[in-house]
């Protein structure tokens, strides 16, 4: 298969324009006084990350240091700086699906979808992930895609619900 590098060049979008960015905290009426938080939310809602361009730019109206609003970011697991498929499919590695057939079910996701753990598919619509632990190990061998849990997986099952998921989120 092809390596990450290449496969997130080749898929990720073109960042937002300035003035997509500008419209965006326009409508938000981004403000000194403004929930950092709650915008950044909102931004990464908008452009499924949040691209260092609306970052500055939120910093100057927000009066808030780009250093602190990077320092914020990058200490909440909920924000990413890089572009990112709408939907995440997380692939358990835990002991109980580890035994019941993980390497399978992750072999047959990487397959069908033709990515590794930590790309996206070339039409953004889903990124790869393996975990420690989804905490399911009654549902072993267990993944989840945002946040659906599907268990007791087969190579055959993870083949029709990734079909099925991407029919109904076309």
């Amino acid at each position: 298969m092809s390596d990450t590098s290449a496969t997130q060049d080749k898929s990720a979008p073109a960042p937002p324009s300035e003035a997509e960015i500008a419209s965006l905290l326009d409508s938000l009426g981004v403000s000194p006084d403004s929930n950092l938080i709650g915008v950044l939310q909102d931004v990464q809602d908008q452009f499924g990350y949040l691209p260092p361009a609306a970052l500055g730019e939120l910093s100057r109206r927000t009066r808030i240091p780009l250093s602190r609003i990077w320092g914020v970011v990058s200490f909440y697991a909920q924000f990413y700086t890089e572009p990112r498929g709408r939907h995440t499919i997380r692939c358990c590695r835990g002991t109980a699906c580890h035994v019941k057939g993980a390497g399978r079910v992750l072999d047959a996701v990487q397959r069908e979808l033709d990515i590794q753990d930590g790309e996206m598919t070339e039409d953004l619509m889903f990124q790869l992930e393996t975990v420690a632990c989804l905490g399911t190990c009654f549902l072993a061998p267990a993944m989840m895609i945002d946040n659906q849990y599907f268990g007791e997986l087969t190579p055959r099952r993870v083949q029709s619900i990734l079909r099925s998921f991407r029919a109904e989120h076309a």
